[in-house]
């Protein structure tokens, strides 16, 4: 967690840095003609510190802000729109407060003029490119959305990779339970805290499939602190924060079995009208045998020998040695453990 908060941080400096670099030119380059050239820059850096810090800082904190939380359960267009007034808000008023704050005594800081027009355009265009930027991430994936614009995958790449499995207990008994709709309600509030999970173990969400997510991380990750293998136990908790919301809501608290597993894959883009990243091999395949192993040998949480052998264990977790499990297509008995917290079976 605290390294997961340093990480946000060291974002958000260098992330305002940037925007106050862009400002600084942008007030540099529409200064009046009068004025010496540092002015308009320092404007242009005061602008920055009023306007993208605030935004900056409720983009990077919006997933532990319970209202913003909620008002993300809202259509995109209605979201969006709530941000984008709220970005207006700011930007009108850090301009007027910058020029409140550096105006001559000669000057009307409220006079709507060419250079007040020219930076709210300008703040607006930026804050448009950078909300579509966020909203594009949270659709696809940052990650994925950095594949895609930069051509990563265009040609397939072999990688190293883990993955975490996980997968609702009794989804058909609740969807005959509940109906459809709410099912599907539920199902939402259950990825939404398996997200958040993800979120706080640095984990891309690679996909779901009915009422399966499937959670990953490149190798170099998966091995800073063990997130992989304590992601399952941070879902558990932030369900159970959020318990009392489940049984007013659905009348039951969701549970899940995880399975982790880590190797080779392929990963390469895939489709024409519609495109994704898809991964290829025989990883996901034995993530999943190990998935369909957690039924009937009664542990909620299974990890394979292969990731348990590079990933240090972290405090608080215990990994049960269990039977090899025999795996389809591979030659040698898969060598899996079942993972719990210290002093539960």
């Amino acid at each position: 967690m605290a390294r997961r908060v340093r990480r946000e941080w060291r974002f958000f400096f260098w992330v305002s840095l940037a925007s106050a670099v862009v400002s600084a030119y942008f007030g540099y380059a529409v200064g009046s003609a009068d004025d010496p050239p540092l002015r308009g820059a320092s404007h242009g850096v005061l602008a920055s510190v009023l306007i993208a810090t605030p935004i900056f800082f409720v983009e990077i904190r919006r997933r532990r802000i319970g209202l913003l939380r909620r008002l993300r359960r809202l259509p995109l267009a209605a979201f969006f729109a709530i941000k984008a007034a709220f970005y207006a808000v700011v930007i009108v008023g850090g301009l007027l407060t910058m020029r409140v704050l550096t105006h001559a005594p000669d000057e009307d800081p409220f006079a709507f003029d060419a250079t007040l027009r020219g930076s709210i355009a300008f703040g607006v265009a930026m804050a448009f490119l950078g909300n579509l930027a966020v909203e594009m991430g949270g659709l696809l994936g940052f990650s994925t959305l950095k594949s895609f614009l930069t051509g990563r995958y265009v040609q397939p790449k072999r990688e190293q990779k883990a993955f975490l499995l996980v997968d609702m207990k009794d989804s058909t008994g609740l969807a005959e339970k509940l109906g459809p709709v709410r099912f599907h309600e539920l199902l939402n509030s259950f990825f939404r805290d398996i997200a958040d999970a993800a979120f706080e173990c640095d984990a891309e969400i690679h996909k779901y499939i009915g009422d399966e997510a499937i959670l990953t991380w490149p190798m170099n990750k998966a091995l800073a602190g063990g997130d992989c293998l304590a992601c399952p136990f941070v879902a558990s908790d932030l369900i159970a924060r959020n318990a009392e919301h489940y049984r007013r809501r659905y009348g039951i608290v969701p549970t899940f079995r995880a399975a982790l597993h880590c190797g080779e894959i392929v990963a390469g883009e895939i489709g024409d009208m519609r495109r994704e990243i898809a991964y290829v091999g025989d990883t996901l395949n034995v993530a999943a045998r190990l998935l369909e192993a957690s039924k009937t040998l009664g542990h909620d949480t299974l990890v394979s020998q292969d990731l348990l052998a590079i990933v240090k264990l972290p405090d608080g977790l215990q990994a049960t040695p269990l039977p090899t499990l025999a795996v389809r297509g591979r030659a040698a008995p898969l060598g899996i453990s079942a993972l719990s917290r210290v002093g539960q079976d």
